[in-house]
């Protein structure tokens, strides 16, 4: 018996490839899920997702079911919950199983090995903010259990609650005197000093938007956070590196050899009105006047455009080296100008934070600062002078700063009802003649959950892309 033993034992180790790894390390994982985060949310190929075409910023030249709202016949939002769920979350939640059974060896280890947890949950508050932004209702308690295929809907105000709880015990948790991640954090290059302060900001983002349906958590967690989130010129950004690792936007607008988007209307006009000196950044100058002047022709939303008739996308957008800015200081800066007009404690007035949001944004795309004085005087810009009320004033100049970013510039129109936008000649019949004001669901799941579908979509008022999300009251 013991030769048996003997025999099984040696079989055994001649036939494990101990070269191989069983499981892909953590780091790989947490790295992997980074980029497939940046990926989805920089890509405009229509098949993904449409946030450039829902903000405006761009849009289609041939095929213009997206613009139109049509998110039924390429299956978006199945596609969205895929994406979401699949290649992000269970990659995020993996590095954590594996994390979790590190070996610690010291206190150092054990802070090490901490940072390392508290990044990992940040990722997932980030990415399960945008889940509620995009749909509303989600799986969140009972999300990503193997054991359960049909999970329940969480309700959308009760996650957004729970991840300001996350971000914060994170903010709380993180110990800069140690590691993380290193290098295979694609997003911060394991600055735990960083993360912190994309905490902080996190926090007021996911706090403002809360705000008008609870004033008062809204306004601890804003004025708790703020002091210590990012400083002007800060961001979290993905560096995508070209080749291989190229930036979506690469890949859908210029290894496409295509040509279906051009820059659209709604902002084009908006720019223009407002002499805007970024326009030189955002679109590409292929057209002149009688004069020889250059000058910016957005294609009009929603309907078919020739391409040769309208302005381009800009170079700079179109690199294979393209970041994608996830969340930087400009984005809290107008956050802060909000929580100023909402009566919290914030440092500063909502007219200050204002100006330091669009001269970071200005600083980003490299405008002269003259240009940008001049702008900042405008009295169609100045916040004493610009039309409209505070909402008005800010969204108007947070919606053409965050240009690119299509999720933030549909997520802010939406919130603060700010620019005007157009309405496409044939929109979907569940946008119900308006801007959608949230995604449907993944179609799979009508068949797959059914149940918690259903009760889901009774819950939120029905599954249509009028129907307005928790936080969309005022």
């Amino acid at each position: 018996m013991g030769f048996l033993v003997s025999c099984t034992k040696d079989f055994e180790d001649y036939n494990t490839d101990k070269k191989s790894a069983v499981e892909a390390p953590g780091q790989f994982l947490f790295a992997n899920a980074q980029k497939a985060l940046a990926d989805v949310n920089s890509s405009t190929n229509v098949n993904i997702n449409n946030w450039k075409l829902f903000a405006q910023y761009w849009t289609e030249t041939t095929y213009t079911d997206e613009a139109n709202y049509d998110v039924v016949n390429r299956n978006v939002g199945t596609i969205l919950f895929r994406i979401y769920y699949r290649d992000i979350l269970a990659d995020f939640k993996e590095a954590r199983r594996l994390v979790e059974l590190e070996k610690a060896d010291g206190a150092t280890a054990e802070k090490v090995k901490a940072n390392k947890l508290f990044m990992i949950d940040l990722m997932e508050v980030y990415t399960y903010q945008q889940l509620v932004d995009i749909f509303g209702d989600v799986p969140y308690t009972q999300a990503l259990d193997i054991e359960n295929i049909s999970p329940a809907y969480d309700d959308a105000e009760t996650i957004y609650k729970d991840l300001l709880v996350r971000a914060k015990a994170a903010v709380d948790g993180l110990d800069e005197s140690a590691a993380g991640f290193g290098a295979d954090d694609l997003l911060m290059g394991g600055d735990i000093a960083m993360w912190k302060k994309f905490a902080n900001t996190l926090i007021v983002k996911l706090a403002i938007t809360l705000s008008p349906v609870d004033a008062a958590m809204a306004k601890t967690y804003i004025e708790g956070a703020y002091a210590g989130a990012f400083a002007y010129g800060e961001s979290a950004s993905f560096a995508y590196l070209g080749a291989a690792n190229s930036n979506p936007l690469y890949e859908d607008l210029v290894q496409s050899g295509r040509s279906d988007f051009v820059v659209a209307n709604t902002i084009v006009d908006l720019m223009n009105g407002l002499e805007d000196p970024r326009r030189a950044s955002y679109f590409d100058s292929n057209i002149t006047d009688d004069n020889d002047n250059v000058i910016y022709v957005g294609g009009i939303y929603g309907e078919s455009n020739t391409f040769t008739q309208f302005s381009h996308i800009a170079p700079r957008i179109q690199e294979a080296t393209y970041a994608y800015v996830m969340l930087d200081y400009t984005e809290l800066a107008f956050y802060l100008a909000e929580a100023a007009e909402r009566g919290f404690g914030v440092g500063g007035d909502a007219a200050t934070w204002y100006e330091n949001a669009i001269k970071s944004s200005m600083d980003y795309w490299h405008v002269a600062a003259a240009d940008v004085d001049a702008y900042l005087a405008k009295p169609e810009v100045a916040y004493a002078t610009a039309p409209g009320d505070w909402k008005q004033k800010i969204g108007t100049q947070a919606y053409v700063a965050f240009y690119v970013r299509g999720l933030e510039g549909w997520t802010s129109f939406r919130r603060m009802d700010a620019p005007a936008f157009n309405l496409p000649p044939t929109p979907a019949e569940s946008a119900d003649g308006m801007v959608p004001n949230r995604h449907t669901y993944a179609i799979a799941e009508q068949t797959l959950n059914g149940v918690n579908y259903n009760a889901a979509a009774s819950k939120i008022g029905g599954d249509r892309l009028s129907t307005k999300l928790f936080w969309d009251v005022e």
